[in-house]
Parts: C-alpha cells; structure tokens; sequence
C-alpha cells in the first residue's frame, strides 16, 4: 500500500473528527502490514471513546506522529497481510481481530500458533491480551466465509454477553436468586443495544429470574420482536418494578440519572453491573447513590477466570456452541434481528459515525465500514 488513511477523533470532543492520510512507511523486519478490509461500527464502539483514556483503549492504536488530542477508535473486523517481513505470516493470510478505523495497520506478530498469532508492538504490551490476538481464518471454529458481517458485528459483543451472563451466574446473581419462590429481576437498560440483547438471550434460558429491557419508546416493539426480554418498558416506567423484588441491575446506558432512578426505586438492588456507555452526553459518576456501588464489568477477567476453571479449549468449545445457536437466530430467513448496511469512504464513514454516537443508529441494521 502507497498510503494510509486514518479516522481520526477528537479525544475530548468525540463529534470532532478528521481524516488523515500519510504515505507508508517501509515495513520493518519481523512486521506484516494488513490490509483491513471492513471493520464493524456500533455503540460497543462509542464505549471505547467515551472511556477511552480509563480503560486505555487509545493506546491500541496512538496516532503517529504522536498528537496527544486525537485517537483512533479499535474496531473489530477482518484484513489480509498484504506485505510480510515475518516468516511465519505469508501474504495472503486473512485475519480476524481488533484494528483501528484505518484502511491499513501494521503488526508485530509473536506466539505464532496455526490458530492465532499475537501483536506484540511495544505499546500494546501492557494492554489485555484478549485484545492483542489475531486469529487466521483459515483454523477459526467461529469463522464461515459467508457470515464476515454478522462475526464482525456481533462476536465481540456476544463474547462479552456470553460473559456477562456467565459472571453473574457464577456469583450466584449476587444473592438475588435466592428466595426459589420469588423470581430474580435482571434489569438492562440499552435494550437494543446489541451487547443488551446477547445478553438477554443468555439470561432467558436461566431459571428463576425474569428478563427486563428498558429502552427508549421508539424501539419498544424492536425489543419485544427479539422474543428475548420477559417484559420491555420504557425508561420513565421504572414504576412497574415492584419497588421491593430482588433485582441485578445491568448498566449498558451509563445514563447517570437512569442509574440514580434505578438505584432509588429498586430498594432489593444486590448487584449493579456497568457495561458501558451508550447514552454518551448523558454519562456521570456514581456518587451518592442508594445500594450497591456500581461495578464496571471487565470481560478479559471473566476470560481468564473461565480459561483457569474449563482451560482455554474448554470456554472456546462453550462459547463456539452459544455463538452458533446465537448467530443463528439473528440471521434467520424469516426474522432476522439485523440487516448489514456497508458504508464505503471517508464521508460515509464519518456520517455513520456520528449517528452511532448520537444514538441514532436503527438498532435493526448494522454498519459495516471500510476507508
């Protein structure tokens, strides 16, 4: 590749974007240099932004030159390595994996497996490993040619469901479960937000607990299409939560003063999980707040907690079974939950971004992007 093209984002300002596009540099001993061919856009997405400097998310991919101000959001989607100094990655090889809004990355590769290989850039070697892997298509027991968009859409965040789901369980709900003649609430706002409705699909298969999604009015018959929540209601009918019931509050909004109203009303509150922060100009801390404190949710240590109980084979055969079942049901003939939208150039990029971070985004479609 000639060039490279960046999307670039305003670190304090996440309406503020630019493109910038450099000529490619040679590629150094030991690196490939991947072409990213799409990458998937969603809401999952705008959370890396908005905690972007917490949870060090910008150091995945820092902008070069170094430019403190701006920042390339990480990404999930596929690429081909279209030059390789590294004798153990040919030209060719198709990759799934986390990547910049770019049109090209380069990659250190180490631990080379037939299954994957790791980046390892000086820069990312203090960041979660989950992050750092880049699995070859060609021995992935996730991958199929022909569902690239709904794995790029939807895989990350149903991992992060999946675990979610897993991690609760495995808490035993907190304590919320454990009157067996009163049915636990799993309430989770952002319902149809992709991560809520993953995780929703796992909860509806548990016993004892009752499913609530709140959503905005507007995709109320969305959520109540999907077949996975026991009852949907908007977010000013947090009344019709008996006050007093057993409840795991799953945050996927980060809508301070939902928090708050959830919090006060919810008087049983045993758990309050933060995901993430869909609701971006409505974000804020959780000071003061009745009940448990809320708790972000990190995916990488339910990953390694799982990894040492089942071992690595044992939570990929686990999750490779629910994805399929999953995967399935979005895309069936008749009903399918989503519809890929592809977006091609800068201005189109740009466009679909700044709908997906002003909330915008028709949960019925996904985006699909590529510079």
């Amino acid at each position: 590749m000639q060039h490279t093209t960046d999307f670039l984002i305003r670190k304090d300002q996440l309406t503020t974007t630019t493109l910038r596009t450099m000529p490619a540099v040679a590629l150094p001993e030991g690196q490939v240099r991947v072409a990213i061919h799409c990458f998937a856009l969603t809401s999952n997405n705008i959370t890396y932004a908005a905690f972007g400097d917490a949870m060090n998310y910008w150091q995945f991919f820092p902008v070069i030159p170094n430019d403190a101000q701006w920042g390339r959001i990480p990404v999930w989607g596929f690429g081909s390595v279209v030059e390789s100094r590294h004798t153990d990655v040919p030209v060719g090889e198709r990759l799934y994996g986390y990547f910049p809004m770019s049109n090209t990355v380069d990659l250190t590769p180490a631990r080379v497996s037939p299954l994957s290989f790791m980046d390892a850039a000086r820069h990312r070697a203090e960041l979660h490993p989950v992050y750092n892997q880049y699995i070859r298509t060609a021995t992935d027991p996730f991958y199929t040619a022909d569902t690239e968009d709904i794995q790029a859409l939807l895989r990350p965040l149903f991992i992060t469901s999946w675990l979610i789901d897993d991690f609760l369980a495995d808490n035993d709900f907190f304590g919320a479960t454990a009157d067996p003649h009163v049915k636990a609430i799993m309430l989770l706002s952002s319902a149809s937000s992709k991560t809520a409705y993953g995780t929703a699909v796992q909860m509806a298969q548990r016993t004892g607990i009752e499913v609530v999604g709140l959503t905005s009015p507007g995709n109320v018959a969305f959520c109540e299409s999907l077949g996975c929540y026991h009852r949907v209601l908007t977010y000013d009918q947090l009344d019709q939560i008996a006050a007093e019931a057993p409840c795991v509050y799953v945050d996927f909004a980060g809508n301070a003063s939902l928090r708050k109203a959830v919090h006060t009303h919810c008087t049983q509150l045993k758990y309050s999980s933060s995901i993430g922060g869909t609701h971006v100009a409505k974000l804020g801390g959780s000071r003061e707040l009745p009940g448990p404190k809320p708790t972000l949710f990190f995916a990488p240590a339910q990953i390694k907690k799982r990894s040492t109980d089942w071992s690595a084979q044992g939570l990929g055969e686990r999750l490779v079974v629910s994805w399929q079942a999953f995967a399935t049901a979005v895309t069936h003939a008749d009903h399918p939950w989503l519809t890929v939208q592809y977006h091609s150039g800068a201005e189109a990029v740009q466009e679909a971004y700044l709908q997906v971070l002003a909330g915008k985004g028709d949960p019925r479609f996904g985006y699909m992007l590529s510079l």
